[in-house]
């Protein structure tokens, strides 16, 4: 039996699984993994799909963001498996963390539950190899596992149409998303360009600048794009 994931006393570490893993030659290492997800259930299936090939190892689990940063150095996977919504310290926060390492920058492939085009496009630009959402099936794990640790990429072909429509989209600018987020909260020019220290005029400006760059025609449905492709949350 695996240890539990919400066991603090030791880190997890995956146990060999003796008589049932065929032996890998010793010029064939197995591919380490690390696994940070801090939903048990899951947590204990991607140990169970990807412990069971040969040439595969699961070195150790993390529940948090902290924790993974911490297992991360101590082992050195080839392979760290990342959700991005993680307790203490999200999964994008520690890609970004890891990726300015100077002594180790790890091979990252993010599996989570969000598959809009934003969060696909600030993973793949904070160094992640490859991006899975948990619907993914077993075989489709291990391969995005292979591939990943022979330095390639690996994206689903709908993650990958998402990433190509996002990096061709016009990017919104930070002033651009101020303004985005005071129409989000319902405000009108007057009351956003007060918030900002900005004149009435150009706010227009940046409101007629946000409806360009979504290819919409109205505040509302701007909100509602700018919602479905990630870039702001609805509470």
């Amino acid at each position: 039996m695996y240890p539990k994931p919400c066991q603090r006393e030791a880190p997890r570490v995956s146990p060999i699984l003796g008589a049932a893993r065929k032996r890998v030659a010793p010029h064939q290492p197995p591919i380490t993994v690390l696994i940070a997800d801090d939903h048990p259930v899951i947590l204990e299936g991607l140990v169970e799909i990807l412990d069971s090939q040969e040439d595969i190892r699961v070195v150790g689990s993390a529940a948090d963001g902290e924790e993974v940063s911490k297992l991360y150095y101590r082992f050195l996977p080839d392979i760290l498996i990342l959700d991005l919504r993680l307790p203490k310290k999200d999964g994008l926060q520690v890609l970004k963390e890891l990726g300015t390492s100077t002594s180790s920058k790890p091979r990252v492939i993010i599996m989570t539950t969000l598959d809009c085009e934003e969060a696909i496009f600030r993973t793949v630009r904070a160094g992640a190899k490859g991006y899975l959402v948990k619907v993914a099936d077993p075989q489709e794990i291990r391969e995005a596992v292979r591939r990943v640790a022979k330095g390639e990429t690996f994206f689903s072909s709908e993650v990958g149409l998402k990433l190509a429509k996002s990096i061709a989209a016009p990017r919104l600018s930070r002033r651009e998303m101020d303004v985005l987020g005071g129409l989000v909260s319902g405000k009108g020019n007057r009351e956003i360009g007060q918030a900002l220290d900005i004149s009435e005029g150009t706010i227009k400006f940046h409101v007629k600048a946000i409806l360009r760059k979504l290819n919409v025609v109205g505040r509302a449905e701007a909100i509602a794009v700018a919602a479905r492709r990630g870039i702001i949350q609805l509470a």
